[in-house]
């Protein structure tokens, strides 16, 4: 396997593309210059990022960030164990997936998502484990939820893993608890290409891997061995994100004295309104812990008096009919606004959020779908979010 390989030492690097029948991509111009000019040393793995704060860049990661990030994983899920992979090869959780079963002596055993991912097909892959093994997969919160949506098959068969890590995105308190109270063992995972992957494990980082905050602007900087060696072919990128003190994130975040990190959000998401700052990744654990909510997306709108207002897209946890429209700050009487009784209506969750957060966070706009726009691997689309809720936004 080209992988096997690579770590080896033994063959090139590896740069996963998403499986086409057609013709094989051309190699990105960065990836191209990078490799006339000279790889790094121990390079094994080339990962391209999603593109969510500008262009994709191809993280370099060495043989030995992946094989530390892998070994740190194994003890902290308690030892090694056969995998399922879920995810599409091409993204490093996916990567990672195959890494940690190559380390752990097996290939994966791996579910067709080409297509989309169904869980009747996680319920049949993990019938191809081998019985009695010790099980692990890798989700996105999406994918969680349909498990748990369809339940039967699917559903036993998560709840015999003995760790379904769960990254990608945010995993809203709802979403975990009805997996944990249906038997899923979940662990939250958070982390990017640049860190091989997921280093901190339900907020502790893994062995070795240093959390901090950059000082003024409370950015959250990753190191370690897990830390990627750069990206390719753009030494600028590289000397801007990554530093003696590990790789600068571009999320926000809170180190709690005992090390337990919060990731509050991207820098770039957080909305300044009436020049107080509000994190939308708080204001979503506020509505999502609210009784017949299912998920959450939190934006800012541009307004004229507040430079910003908070918006929220609301999905409820069983919606009947149509989702229902949006509704203004302070609408008189507004509580199921889509005459759903499973509906806790606006009052409701705007109190949920000014307990939460204070009055500066509360939503001025509501809005209901029926799901929250994605992309990539099951992050929330926050650009085709605020779109839509800027097309729906009521005047006045």
């Amino acid at each position: 396997m080209a992988l096997r390989a690579a770590l080896d030492g033994v063959g090139p690097a590896v740069l996963p593309v998403r499986a086409d029948p057609g013709a094989e991509p051309p190699l990105p111009e960065p990836v191209a210059r990078a490799a006339r000019d000279g790889l790094p040393d121990g390079l094994a793995v080339v990962v391209a990022t999603s593109g969510s704060t500008g262009e994709p860049k191809h993280v370099g990661l060495t043989a030995g960030a992946l094989r530390a990030s892998a070994a740190a994983t194994e003890n902290r899920l308690g030892g090694p164990g056969r995998w399922l992979l879920t995810l599409p090869a091409e993204h490093v959780a996916g990567v990672q997936v195959v890494l940690r079963a190559l380390l752990a002596g097996a290939e994966p055993v791996v579910q067709d998502v080409r297509d989309g991912f169904r869980p009747d097909g996680l319920a049949r892959a993990t019938g191809r484990l081998p019985h009695g093994a010790r099980r692990y997969t890798s989700l996105v919160p999406t994918q969680l939820a349909r498990v748990l949506d369809q339940g039967s098959a699917p559903l036993r068969a998560l709840a015999g893993y003995a760790a379904v890590l769960v990254g990608g995105a945010a995993l809203d308190p709802g979403l975990r608890s009805r997996a944990e109270e249906a038997g899923v063992r979940v662990v939250t995972t958070y982390g990017m290409s640049e860190t091989c992957g997921g280093c901190v494990y339900d907020g502790v980082p893994l062995d070795g891997v240093r959390v901090s905050l950059e000082p003024g602007s409370g950015r959250v900087v990753l190191g370690g061995p897990v830390v990627a060696a750069g990206y390719l072919g753009a030494p600028a990128a590289t000397a801007e994100a990554f530093g003696p003190d590990g790789f600068r994130t571009t999320d926000l975040g809170h180190v709690a004295p005992d090390g337990t990190l919060t990731v509050l959000g991207r820098a770039d998401d957080v909305v300044n309104t009436g020049g107080e700052k509000v994190a939308p990744a708080a204001v979503e654990r506020a509505l999502t812990g609210v009784p017949g909510v299912r998920a959450a997306c939190v934006v800012g709108l541009p307004d004229d008096e507040w430079g910003q207002v908070v918006a929220a897209l609301i999905v409820l946890a069983d919606p009947a009919g149509s989702p229902g429209p949006s509704s203004p700050a302070g609408s008189p009487g507004s509580t199921g606004p889509t005459g759903d009784p499973g509906d806790p209506g606006d009052a409701v969750l705007r109190e949920a959020v000014h307990r939460a957060c204070g009055r500066a966070a509360v939503p001025r706009v509501l809005h209901r779908a029926s799901v929250v726009p994605e992309r990539g691997i099951g992050k929330p689309d926050r650009d085709a979010v605020a779109d839509l809720l800027a097309r729906t936004r009521p005047a006045g």
